[in-house]
C-alpha cells in the first residue's frame, strides 16, 4: 500500500479527475489509501435490475470485477440504495450473521479476503442508476474512523463527477452542433469582438480557400466589400462596448470580384468570455455568408405569390438579384431599359424596398441555405 496522500493533495487530484476522467483510477487508489481500505472503486448500480458496472477501481482482481458485473451485483446487500452522500457499511444494511451465509460474502467477498465495505452514493443525475463509491475494508470491519475519513472526500468526489457529466454534455452538444453546421451550404464564421475568426464550418472553410468573397488576413475575417467590413466591425465593436447587436439590421450584400452575388448576415451570440487579461477568447457574433441563388421554379413561384408579382416583374426581380443593374437586366431579358425600370419600380412598390441592394437581401431570404 502506498503512503497516503495528504488531504489537500488528494482533494486537488479529485478535481483534476473532474476535468480529466482518465485520472480517476489514480484517484480511487489515493482514496483507498487515505481511508485505509483494501480496495476502492466507482461503479453504477441499477436500482431496478440490481446490475452493476464498475467504472474505475484499484486493489481488486479484474476477475472479481467481472463477476460483480455479470452475476454478483444482484446479491450485493445494496438492494436498497442509501440516500445521496450517506456512508453505510454492510451491518447498516443487513443482518451481518445472515449476510456471512449468503452468496455475496461466500463467493465474492471472502475469496478476496474482505469482510465489510463502506458504500456511498455520489451522483444522482440518473436516478435509476446512480454512481457510487465503495471501499472494501479487508479483514477488519469498517469503523468510525474510516467513515469519517471517507466523509471528508465525498462532497469533492460528488462535485468532480458532476463536472465530468457537464463537460460530457457540453462536448456532445458541441459535436452535434458542429455536425449540423458542417451540413449547411451557408458559410458560417464565428467571430470575436475584434472580428477575429474563432471557428468556421465546412462551407466557410471552402469560401476562405476560394479567397474570393471572404478571406482571413492576420486572423481577421475580411469580406470583398469595404462597406460590409466597416458595418461588421462597427457592429462587433458595439458588442465589445456592451451594446446589443440588432440582428435584423446587419444583412450585407456582397459582390465578389468574379461577379458572383452573396449576402452576409450577422447574428449576435449571447455572451463574450474573457480570461484574466481581459482578452476576448470567445465568439461574439456569427456571420452567415451564402451565395444568392434563386434557381428553381418553386422559389420563383413563392416570391411571386408572396408579393403578387406579375411574370414580367418576377423576371426583373430575379435578374436584378442574379445579374445586377438595370442595363444588364434589360440586355439579359431583351427589353428596353425604360421597360426594365418600370417593372423595377413596381417591384419596389410591391416588396416595400427602395434599393437594388435591398432586393438582393430580400431575394436571399427565399434561397435555401440548408443541406447540400
Amino acid at each position: 500500500m502506498h503512503r497516503p496522500q495528504k488531504l489537500p493533495d488528494l482533494v486537488e487530484s479529485i478535481y483534476d479527475a473532474g476535468l480529466d476522467p482518465s485520472l480517476w483510477n489514480n484517484v480511487v487508489a489515493g482514496i483507498r489509501d487515505f481511508v485505509g481500505g483494501q480496495a476502492c472503486g466507482l461503479f453504477s448500480k441499477d436500482s431496478i435490475s440490481k446490475s452493476g458496472v464498475t467504472h474505475y477501481y484499484c486493489g481488486a482482481d479484474p476477475h472479481y470485477i467481472q463477476l460483480y458485473s455479470e452475476t454478483h451485483s444482484k446479491f450485493d446487500p445494496l438492494t436498497v440504495l442509501p440516500p445521496h452522500g450517506q456512508i453505510v457499511s454492510i451491518p447498516d444494511l443487513v443482518d451481518f450473521g445472515e449476510y456471512r451465509k449468503g452468496r455475496f460474502y461466500q463467493e465474492w467477498m471472502q475469496p478476496q479476503g474482505c469482510s465489510d465495505a463502506a458504500n456511498v452514493v455520489l451522483e444522482m443525475s440518473n436516478a435509476s442508476c446512480p454512481v457510487m463509491m465503495t471501499v472494501l475494508s479487508g479483514r477488519r470491519m469498517v469503523d468510525r474512523g474510516m467513515k469519517q475519513r471517507l466523509s471528508l472526500l465525498v462532497p469533492h468526489a460528488s462535485r468532480a463527477l458532476l463536472i465530468n457529466r457537464a463537460m460530457t454534455a457540453q462536448l456532445t452538444l458541441a459535436t452535434a452542433l458542429a455536425d449540423v453546421l458542417d451540413n449547411l451550404t451557408a458559410g458560417i464564421f464565428l467571430l470575436d469582438v475584434f472580428c477575429r475568426l474563432v471557428h468556421a464550418n465546412s462551407a466557410g472553410h471552402a469560401l476562405l480557400a476560394a479567397d474570393d468573397v471572404v478571406r482571413s488576413v492576420a486572423g481577421q475575417l475580411v469580406t470583398c466589400s469595404t462597406e460590409a467590413n466597416q458595418t461588421l466591425r462597427d457592429a462587433l465593436a458595439g458588442r465589445r462596448d456592451g451594446t446589443l447587436l440588432a440582428a435584423g439590421g446587419h444583412a450585407m450584400p456582397l459582390l465578389s470580384p468574379t461577379g458572383e452575388r452573396y449576402v452576409a448576415h450577422l447574428l449576435p451570440l449571447s455572451s463574450v468570455l474573457r480570461n484574466g487579461s481581459e482578452r476576448v477568447v470567445d465568439a461574439a457574433g456569427a456571420l452567415l455568408v451564402r451565395k444568392v441563388s434563386l434557381d428553381g421554379r418553386s422559389c420563383g413561384e413563392l416570391i411571386a405569390r408572396t408579393f403578387d408579382l406579375t411574370p414580367a416583374e418576377l423576371r426583373v426581380f430575379l435578374s436584378i438579384v442574379e445579374i445586377g443593374g438595370v442595363p444588364e437586366t434589360a440586355a439579359a431579358l431583351g427589353i428596353a431599359e425604360t421597360t426594365a425600370k418600370t417593372h423595377l419600380h413596381r417591384v419596389f412598390a410591391k416588396t416595400g424596398v427602395r434599393r437594388q441592394a435591398d432586393l438582393v437581401k430580400l431575394g436571399a431570404g427565399f434561397a435555401n441555405p440548408l443541406v447540400h
